[in-house]
């Protein structure tokens, strides 16, 4: 019997996420949000079993690899500097490799290491385009901007619901897969109701939203697209 057998995998997860809260409050409560909202958006989508077990996985984990990111980036009330910037967007990898040694989590490794990909190619780390993209990737990548937005930050105050499922319309074929973004509108009212009324995990004002910039754009920080654009966000990190 293998230990995924003997262990049931949300008490596997727990474990994994415990270790994160002692170290990052927000970014634990962030994880359970993102699952929230992953799960409801597949849904609305012709998934197979194996794939939203994967998909539930993969979403509580996707920020695991923050564990081993500076207190001073983490902790950080404001906006991320360039090499800030480059820091935090070492946490995927960083995710797949912890993931990756643990056999239990094998098949969700790689969904982590690219949550952060576009469609356009210009995401990270890999620059995967469109459908080389995993599709629970995809998934929790929307799940992910939808609670950045969602989501008070030192500098500004969190959007309404309709406001954030608008900007990642507008965003749709860009950055975001253009059929997730359809599964989102699709239950995006009962998601507004359930949220309103609590039923997501509660986001308790922790500091620490390091890198959900305001259009929450998943870009690679390159220093010359910086000087030449004046880029200043980067989106969920």
């Amino acid at each position: 019997m293998t230990f995924a057998e003997l262990v049931p995998i949300d008490e596997v997860i727990d474990v994994v996420l415990t270790t994160l809260d002692a170290r990052d409050p927000y970014t634990y409560e962030h994880s359970f949000r993102v699952a929230f909202f992953a799960e409801r958006i597949a849904a609305a989508m012709p998934l197979a079993s194996a794939m939203r077990r994967r998909l539930h996985v993969a979403a509580h984990l996707h920020d695991i690899g923050k564990i081993v990111i500076s207190d001073r980036v983490l902790n950080k009330l404001g906006r991320l500097t360039y090499e800030e910037r480059i820091e935090i967007q070492r946490h995927p990898r960083i995710g797949f490799n912890i993931l990756r040694r643990l056999p239990v989590f094998d098949d969700v490794a790689t969904i982590v290491l690219h949550h952060h990909e576009r469609m356009d190619g210009n995401g990270y780390p890999s620059r995967l385009v469109g459908e080389a993209i995993p599709l629970e990737s995809r998934i929790i990548a929307v799940s992910d901007a939808l609670d950045a937005m969602l989501s008070d930050r030192p500098y500004r105050r969190a959007v309404e619901f309709d406001t954030a499922i608008a900007e990642i319309d507008r965003h749709a074929g860009e950055q975001f897969d253009p059929a997730v973004v359809a599964a989102l509108n699709h239950v995006s009212n009962a998601m507004a109701q359930d949220f309103r009324r609590g039923a997501a995990p509660k986001n308790q004002g922790h500091h620490a939203y390091v890198g959900h910039e305001d259009l929450m754009h998943s870009r690679i920080v390159d220093a010359s697209q910086m000087e030449s654009s004046g880029l200043q966000s980067i989106g969920p990190e």
